[in-house]
């Protein structure tokens, strides 16, 4: 128990360390309190925004837009991902459009989006679907094509059927590959989301930010920020849980 407390508290000492120079940082005049307050004031406004409702009603729309997005993106990526990297025509067919769609950043796309699906939920849901799919599925055709070929060669040799062969096979050493991609993907879902919010939202972490910015209550944005940020470690934490049970085979009995 004294182990496991020492070693939270070593991991925290970071985190600690950087709030302890934020607090005092304001206070001692190194920096502008105007645009940089204590964390104590925002820890503050944090909690005035929850108690009346507000910080709620933006996490939920926020939420709700990244994790459809993020959920159709990789539905849609990993299946996809599997059939090109089995059929290695497939993939270099479509590898340069792969790479074309891959390096056009998703911001970049968000007026088209906008213009073809209006400034509803819609365009928002799909440029995180958008932003999402290539992580997921570059790291799926990644893996599969990595996967070992002598394990490949052997189930070939027992006479195992495709399907067979990627149950016992591909998927299984895929899981660690496919699994970055979709860490990364959570992260992306979260800001480009958070970025097409500030465009063009009545709702979302976006839009608060962007809304407190404007109206000058510095420590509400910094609220919104810190909450994002929350978000993003609390979900990159769920995949790593979801990523260790999927990948158990991989620790010997």
């Amino acid at each position: 128990m004294l182990r496991w407390l020492r070693a939270g508290l070593l991991r925290s000492a970071a985190v600690i360390a950087l709030l302890a120079l934020w607090e005092a940082a304001p206070r001692l005049g190194l920096v502008d309190a105007t645009f940089l307050p204590p964390f104590s004031e925002v820890a503050r406004a944090w909690w005035g925004l929850l108690g009346d409702g507000q910080l709620g009603e933006h996490t939920r729309a926020s939420l709700t837009r990244s994790l459809g997005g993020f959920a159709i993106a990789v539905v849609i990526a990993v299946p996809l991902g599997l059939l090109i990297g089995w059929y290695r025509p497939v993939a270099a067919f479509l590898g340069p459009l792969l790479e074309l769609f891959r390096n056009t950043a998703a911001l970049a796309l968000l007026p088209v989006f906008v213009l073809l699906l209006g400034i509803g939920e819609t365009s928002k849901v799909s440029i995180v679907v958008y932003a999402c799919v290539w992580p997921v599925l570059l790291n799926t055709i990644s893996a599969v094509g990595n996967a070992d070929p002598t394990l490949v060669r052997l189930a070939r040799s027992m006479d195992l059927s495709t399907p067979r062969l990627f149950q016992k096979v591909i998927l299984p050493a895929s899981v660690p590959a496919v699994f970055t991609g979709v860490r990364l993907a959570g992260a992306v879902s979260i800001l480009v989301l958070v970025a097409a919010e500030m465009i063009g939202a009545k709702a979302g972490l976006g839009y608060l930010i962007n809304a407190s910015q404007f109206n000058f209550a510095i420590p509400q944005m910094y609220a919104g920020i810190i909450t994002i940020s929350a978000i993003g470690v609390a979900f990159n934490q769920l995949l790593v849980a979801v990523e260790r049970r999927l990948s158990l085979w991989r620790v010997p009995a």
